[in-house]
């Protein structure tokens, strides 16, 4: 995943599930985001293993600073959750370096439609990104429970 990304000198965006660090995940989610406050570490494990993961790891430490998943049929349809980069590392691209290699490596599926809920703090990034509004949101529902 490293070609299109070397713009990150000191950084590497990574696929490779044995690289991920699930107790630094669970940490930077549980604890530096409105959605994932309170997780519980088995849930967070029961979801790296149910999902697509995604790291951005500090290239001199091999440290995790940022993590995304993408939940898939692999044929039609992706929703891209979880996307958080340490507060100590952000302003330096990795954000959208992660979700420009996250968007790479989906290409090949030629998927519909993906999908993502925003924070008000990272929607102008997606914006940037060419992300925009559902196209008919008055279609779309869910089904909430808890």
């Amino acid at each position: 995943m490293d070609s299109a990304f070397s713009r990150l000198a000191d950084y590497e965006i990574s696929a490779d599930p044995d690289r991920l660090d699930a107790e630094r995940i669970h940490l930077l989610v549980s604890e530096h985001t409105a959605w994932g406050a309170g997780r519980e570490r088995a849930t967070q494990d029961a979801i790296l293993r149910n999902s697509r993961n995604y790291g951005a790891y500090e290239r001199s430490t091999g440290l995790q600073v940022a993590y995304g998943r993408v939940v898939t049929d692999q044929v039609t349809f992706a929703w891209l959750a979880d996307v958080i980069v340490d507060p100590a590392h952000r302003g330096r691209g990795i954000g959208r370096s992660l979700i420009d290699a996250v968007l790479e490596d989906l290409a090949p599926l030629n998927l519909r439609r993906i999908v993502l809920k925003a924070s008000e703090e990272a929607r102008p990034m997606y914006e940037r990104a060419g992300w925009t509004g559902p196209q008919d949101p008055e279609l779309w529902m869910e089904r909430r429970q808890g």
